[in-house]
């Protein structure tokens, strides 16, 4: 079955794949990292299996950060996965510069392979050699560029600001934008377009220049080979940058520096997630017709024929974060619907009871739990509220804008250090106690924990009838604005380009936007153990033909456990999607005397059932993780299942986005009942022969 699949209406029909770091992958040419070339390996081994879509995370330079979703740049590639010795100019550097010979196989020699890459030592290594690679260039030696590095940048002006500000970041030691002389924080495009003329520059800024012109030769020609396969390569764009991104420092006007994008509170976030990025200015992107994200994906859409828009909940709707606060607990959507006040007190709330709702309202006897003494208390109060009258209640003072502001308070003079931390921990769980949010002067909106905060405890019955009420009025109202704020993106975005979208809209709970999805054809997401009637008895899990046909279903993904941990960790959930397919469980059933103990122990053939199951689904696509499939051949397993996923969310570690394959893609390529199971699978899905 083929269906149409995006704007230009592009023909796809149902495939199967998988997704791996690029990093990960491990070839002979390739020990030390995953490389851009290494991808031509991986597309033979795929083609044999009968894979017919190789999805990537994100390959953009990221700095210094190791994860591929902090885009220091919207552009330009990862210089950590080149592979040096395929540049034009290796074998003569080498022979104008032995030393350059010798570095590059001491990096080799130094970085053997390991379950995980150190991700800052063979980036510093690899920028290196780069360097010293092109200081024997012509480029560099006469400081201008050749015809055909001149002709790529005409073609790709974004190098421009990107060279400026990867020179700048080098001078300052990797340091923030912010942190920089103040003439060269937000220069503007007229003064870095200055800069990048600059003879006395042009050297350096060239070395960037050409730095990204080798890759992108690289990379676009394993895009081609892995295409000339008969394999899509999908793309991974993620929907936020780095607020020390180059993009954030050169187009000022389409972010908002002052919000930084997060998720609400939930069960398992109860103070929900703070990504710590800017959000977008979406009036000002609009204004210039989307052209910065149109240019993304026109330059994605040299290297990919599919594309995944990660977090897409994000174009209809953003959850915003103060950018003083360090919790999400009192962010709110962006779009949103405001209350005004005048509303409020046409339902009997006066002023004063607005203050009450949206204003915490500091006890002294909460401070003096601490202090023990109410003068001191009074005078910690006093650095950051003011006193109401003569009442033993505090407001907090205009000049605190968010907890950041409270947990720098200098106490050292009034509390030992313990009872000083402890003070400011309450005041930070004071600031955060409210019903609503003055989001505008005479304007409000309800915190997302509304109904947990002190002032709603104090409302009667019908107070809190009313404002519910209300708040749903005003929710409906904001439904229909995510909706078309999504509608009027997603339809100037996808049509800029043929790319298959996809969007990642896992937890997704709005109404709208499964309706909006399907209107732009893009195709969603169906991860395996979360696709459940989360609402229904048991929580049972959806049937494969009830799965939405322009989908993704998916094993695991990058941010969660893979099928071998979810199996040992939540047999659970577990059990209960074996119960549900039990006829690919060979032998199990549930309703027999110890019938755990059939399925209990992950085994080769358990990894086999599941993907043979899932091959049933009724998803255009599926697409698992490189994991999964191995998973069908124990030779393949670590000693602990934890070390084989690719990220544990919420943690900044040295093993997060390091994964590497546990074999050679050649030695892979030689597994004949491995690439015979993974290409039946393969067969179950995609209805060939």
């Amino acid at each position: 079955m083929a269906v149409k699949a995006s704007s230009k209406n592009t023909d796809i029909s149902k495939l199967t794949g998988t997704a791996i770091p690029l990093g990960a992958l491990y070839t002979k040419k390739s020990p030390v990292i995953g490389e851009y070339t290494s991808l031509k390996a991986f597309a033979d081994l795929c083609k044999k299996a009968g894979l017919k879509i190789i999805q990537l995370l994100p390959v953009n330079d990221t700095g210094t950060q190791s994860s591929p979703y902090s885009g220091l740049s919207a552009f330009a590639l990862h210089p950590i996965y080149a592979d040096i010795s395929a540049l034009p100019e290796f074998e003569s550097a080498c022979k104008a510069d032995k030393k350059i010979k010798k570095a590059y196989d001491a990096m080799v020699k130094d970085f053997p392979y390991t379950e995980r890459f150190n991700y800052q030592k063979i980036l510093n290594r690899k920028t290196e050699l780069l360097r010293s690679i092109y200081e024997t260039t012509d480029v560099a030696k006469n400081g201008s560029p050749d015809f055909e590095l001149s002709t790529w940048i005409d073609e790709n002006s974004w190098i421009i600001e990107y060279s400026v500000f990867k020179n700048l970041k080098w001078q300052n030691m990797q340091s923030s934008w912010k942190s920089w002389k103040k003439e060269d924080q937000l220069p503007g495009l007229k003064e870095i377009k200055k800069r990048w003329n600059d003879s006395k520059l042009k050297k350096e800024h060239l070395f960037y220049a050409w730095t990204q012109w080798r890759l992108s030769q690289q990379f676009k020609e394993s895009c081609d080979y892995v295409k000339e396969q008969g394999i899509i390569l999908k793309g991974d764009m993620p929907i936020l940058m780095n607020e020390d991104s180059c993009d954030a420092w050169t187009y000022p006007e389409f972010f908002n520096h002052e919000l930084r994008a997060g998720s609400p509170v939930d069960g398992e976030n109860p103070s929900g997630q703070n990504w710590g990025f800017p959000t977008y200015n979406w009036g000002n992107l609009k204004k210039a017709k989307y052209s910065w994200w149109k240019n993304r994906l026109i330059s994605a859409s040299q290297y990919y024929g599919a594309y995944r828009l990660d977090h897409i909940l994000g174009f209809f709707r953003i959850w915003a974060i103060p950018e003083r606060d360090t919790t999400a607990i009192l962010g709110h959507a962006e779009p949103y619907v405001a209350i005004s006040r005048s509303e409020l007190n046409e339902l009997g709330f006066t002023d004063d009871r607005l203050r009450w709702l949206s204003e915490p309202h500091v006890k002294t006897a909460d401070i003096d739990y601490f202090t023990w003494n109410q003068e001191k208390s009074h005078q910690v109060l006093s650095l950051c509220c003011d006193q109401i009258g003569t009442e033993e209640l505090w407001l907090f003072k205009k000049e605190i804008t968010g907890d950041k502001d409270i947990y720098s308070l200098d106490l050292s003079s009034l509390l030992e250090k313990k009872c000083a931390d402890a003070v400011r921990q309450k005041l930070a769980e004071y600031w955060n106690n409210r019903t609503l949010i003055e989001i505008e002067e005479d304007s409000f909106i309800p915190v997302w924990t509304f109904n947990k905060s002190f002032a709603w405890s104090t409302l009667s019955e019908e107070e809190k009838e009313k404002l519910e009420t209300l708040f749903l009025e005003k929710d409906k109202q904001q439904n229909e604005k995510w909706s078309e704020q999504a509608t009027d993106i997603l339809k100037n975005l996808t049509g800029a380009v043929d790319m298959i979208p996809c969007g990642e809209d896992l937890g997704v709970g709005l109404e709208c936007v499964p309706d909006v999805m399907k209107k732009q054809n893009i195709l969603g997401l169906n991860v395996l153990r979360w696709t459940r009637q989360w609402s229904e008895p048991e929580q049972p899990y959806v049937d494969f033909d009830d799965y939405r046909e322009l989908s993704v279903t998916t094993t695991s993904v990058h941010d969660s456990s893979t099928i071998r941990q979810w199996w040992q960790d939540e047999f659970e959930s577990a059990k209960c999607f074996a119960k549900t397919f039990k006829e690919y469980f060979d032998g199990y059933d549930p309703d027999a005397p110890n019938a755990d103990d059939k399925i209990k122990n992950f085994t080769p053939e358990t990894a086999e059932s599941i993907l043979t199951a899932t091959a049933m689904t009724n998803s255009l696509w599926c697409i698992h993780p490189l994991q999964d499939f191995l998973y069908m051949d124990v030779n393949y397993w670590l000693p602990e299942a934890k070390n084989e996923r690719i990220n544990i969310p919420g943690e900044v570690t040295e093993f997060n986005w390091t994964y590497r394959m546990p074999c050679l893609i050649e030695e892979l390529s030689k597994n004949k009942d491995l690439i015979d199971k993974i290409k039946q699978i393969a067969k179950k899905h995609d209805g060939s022969k």
